[in-house]
């Protein structure tokens, strides 16, 4: 499977939508809409779980793709992921590593070997 890197440092060939769009695999997209309704308190269904991922410019996107915020700077600023903006690091993906600090380690080592 293709890696793709998020614009805020998500791994998206790691994410389970990404990978059951990629392998058209019904049993993930169940695994998936179980697994994230628990986490998330959402009621997804099979059929939510799609996403091409982040850096696409065609569908599908998980919904939440399509509305993040950081995804849209960073597409409208034309960079290709956030370690190469120079507002590196805003204060929208300062509160982003709190969620996800794995994202904020991995824009760091893009950052250092450009």
């Amino acid at each position: 499977m293709t890696e793709m890197i998020a614009y805020c440092g998500l791994a998206c060939h790691a994410c389970g939508a990404f990978q059951a769009t990629k392998q058209d695999d019904d049993a993930k997209r169940q695994e998936v809409a179980g697994l994230w309704s628990a986490m998330y308190g959402a009621n997804l269904e099979p059929g939510d779980i799609n996403c091409a991922g982040c850096l696409s410019d065609v569908e599908p996107l998980f919904a939440h793709c399509r509305v993040c915020e950081v995804r849209q700077c960073a597409s409208e600023n034309g960079v290709g992921n956030c370690a190469a903006c120079p507002e590196y690091a805003c204060d929208m993906l300062q509160a982003f590593f709190k969620l996800a600090p794995e994202a904020k380690a991995r824009l760091e080592e893009i950052r250092a070997n450009r």
